[in-house]
Protein backbone atom coordinates (compact mmCIF):
# COMPACT_ATOMS: atom_id res chain seq x y z
CA UNK A 1 0.00 0.00 0.00
CA UNK A 2 1.44 3.45 -1.24
CA UNK A 3 0.80 5.99 1.72
CA UNK A 4 2.82 8.44 -0.01
CA UNK A 5 0.28 9.24 -2.45
CA UNK A 6 0.93 13.11 -4.08
CA UNK A 7 -2.10 15.48 -4.14
CA UNK A 8 -1.34 17.09 -7.63
CA UNK A 9 -2.06 20.87 -8.63
CA UNK A 10 -4.61 19.43 -10.43
CA UNK A 11 -6.34 17.73 -7.31
CA UNK A 12 -6.36 20.87 -5.50
CA UNK A 13 -8.09 22.82 -8.63
CA UNK A 14 -10.65 19.83 -9.08
CA UNK A 15 -11.26 20.08 -4.69
CA UNK A 16 -11.91 23.41 -5.18
CA UNK A 17 -14.56 23.16 -8.12
CA UNK A 18 -16.02 20.50 -7.11
CA UNK A 19 -16.68 22.27 -3.76
CA UNK A 20 -17.88 25.64 -5.24
CA UNK A 21 -19.55 23.32 -8.00
CA UNK A 22 -21.60 21.48 -5.29
CA UNK A 23 -22.24 24.51 -3.16
CA UNK A 24 -23.98 26.30 -5.85
CA UNK A 25 -26.31 23.04 -6.70
CA UNK A 26 -27.06 23.11 -2.96
CA UNK A 27 -27.45 26.84 -2.32
CA UNK A 28 -29.67 26.50 -5.69
CA UNK A 29 -32.67 24.40 -3.43
CA UNK A 30 -33.28 27.58 -1.77
CA UNK A 31 -33.85 25.65 1.59
CA UNK A 32 -34.02 27.66 4.48
CA UNK A 33 -32.64 25.42 6.87
CA UNK A 34 -29.84 24.48 4.70
CA UNK A 35 -28.64 27.96 4.24
CA UNK A 36 -29.06 28.73 7.90
CA UNK A 37 -26.48 25.68 8.69
CA UNK A 38 -24.24 26.96 6.29
CA UNK A 39 -24.45 30.28 7.90
CA UNK A 40 -23.92 28.75 11.09
CA UNK A 41 -21.03 26.77 10.23
CA UNK A 42 -19.12 30.03 8.57
CA UNK A 43 -19.90 32.11 11.70
CA UNK A 44 -18.40 29.57 14.50
CA UNK A 45 -14.75 29.54 12.38
CA UNK A 46 -15.23 33.72 12.79
CA UNK A 47 -12.58 35.08 15.53
CA UNK A 48 -14.26 35.25 19.15
CA UNK A 49 -13.16 33.84 22.55
CA UNK A 50 -11.21 31.43 20.37
CA UNK A 51 -9.26 32.56 17.48
CA UNK A 52 -10.30 31.38 13.97
CA UNK A 53 -6.60 29.38 13.85
CA UNK A 54 -7.72 27.43 16.76
CA UNK A 55 -11.13 26.68 15.52
CA UNK A 56 -9.97 25.62 12.42
CA UNK A 57 -7.80 23.05 14.69
CA UNK A 58 -11.20 21.97 16.32
CA UNK A 59 -12.41 21.11 13.33
CA UNK A 60 -9.58 19.21 12.30
CA UNK A 61 -9.71 16.83 14.80
CA UNK A 62 -13.18 16.74 14.79
CA UNK A 63 -13.02 15.73 11.29
CA UNK A 64 -10.27 13.15 11.98
CA UNK A 65 -12.39 11.42 14.50
CA UNK A 66 -15.28 11.40 12.13
CA UNK A 67 -13.16 9.87 9.87
CA UNK A 68 -14.43 12.83 7.21
CA UNK A 69 -11.91 12.93 4.11
CA UNK A 70 -13.59 15.56 2.29
CA UNK A 71 -13.53 17.95 6.52
CA UNK A 72 -9.74 16.79 6.88
CA UNK A 73 -8.34 17.95 3.66
CA UNK A 74 -10.60 21.31 4.01
CA UNK A 75 -9.33 22.11 7.80
CA UNK A 76 -5.65 21.22 7.40
CA UNK A 77 -5.54 23.71 3.84
CA UNK A 78 -7.99 26.54 6.14
CA UNK A 79 -5.16 25.33 9.40
CA UNK A 80 -2.26 25.90 7.09
CA UNK A 81 -3.97 29.27 5.88
CA UNK A 82 -4.52 30.51 9.23
CA UNK A 83 -0.65 29.98 9.91
CA UNK A 84 -0.66 27.27 12.01
CA UNK A 85 2.96 25.18 12.43
CA UNK A 86 3.36 21.65 12.13
CA UNK A 87 4.04 21.11 15.73
CA UNK A 88 0.29 22.81 16.32
CA UNK A 89 -0.87 19.87 13.83
CA UNK A 90 1.38 17.32 15.13
CA UNK A 91 -0.49 18.20 18.63
CA UNK A 92 -4.13 18.54 17.06
CA UNK A 93 -3.08 14.87 15.46
CA UNK A 94 -1.80 13.44 18.65
CA UNK A 95 -5.26 14.76 20.57
CA UNK A 96 -7.32 13.41 17.87
CA UNK A 97 -5.74 9.72 18.29
CA UNK A 98 -5.85 9.46 22.09
CA UNK A 99 -9.53 10.89 21.39
CA UNK A 100 -10.47 8.49 18.31
CA UNK A 101 -8.06 5.89 18.66
CA UNK A 102 -6.68 3.62 16.45
CA UNK A 103 -8.90 3.79 13.35
CA UNK A 104 -7.75 7.63 13.62
CA UNK A 105 -4.57 6.31 11.84
CA UNK A 106 -5.28 6.19 8.18
CA UNK A 107 -6.82 9.71 8.47
CA UNK A 108 -3.67 11.11 10.05
CA UNK A 109 -2.04 9.63 6.90
CA UNK A 110 -4.33 11.43 4.33
CA UNK A 111 -4.12 14.61 6.73
CA UNK A 112 -0.16 14.57 6.54
CA UNK A 113 -0.17 13.76 3.16
CA UNK A 114 -2.40 16.91 2.51
CA UNK A 115 0.27 19.16 5.12
CA UNK A 116 2.93 17.82 3.04
CA UNK A 117 1.66 19.01 -0.23
CA UNK A 118 0.95 22.28 1.10
CA UNK A 119 4.31 23.08 2.92
CA UNK A 120 5.83 22.02 -0.67
CA UNK A 121 3.70 24.44 -2.11
CA UNK A 122 4.42 26.97 0.40
CA UNK A 123 8.47 26.34 -0.24
CA UNK A 124 7.86 26.89 -3.83
CA UNK A 125 6.53 30.25 -3.13
CA UNK A 126 3.23 28.94 -4.54
CA UNK A 127 0.05 30.49 -2.98
CA UNK A 128 -2.53 28.34 -1.25
CA UNK A 129 -4.74 31.01 -0.47
CA UNK A 130 -7.01 30.25 -3.83
CA UNK A 131 -7.51 26.49 -2.35
CA UNK A 132 -11.02 26.67 -1.19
Amino acid sequence: MNLNVVITVNEFENYRKHREEMNEKIFALQNKQINRFYALDTGAYLDGALSTKFKELLGLSTSLVLRCEDCIRYHIIRAVQEGCSDDEIAETLAVSLIVGGSIVIPEMRRAVNVLSQLREKQANDESIEGLL
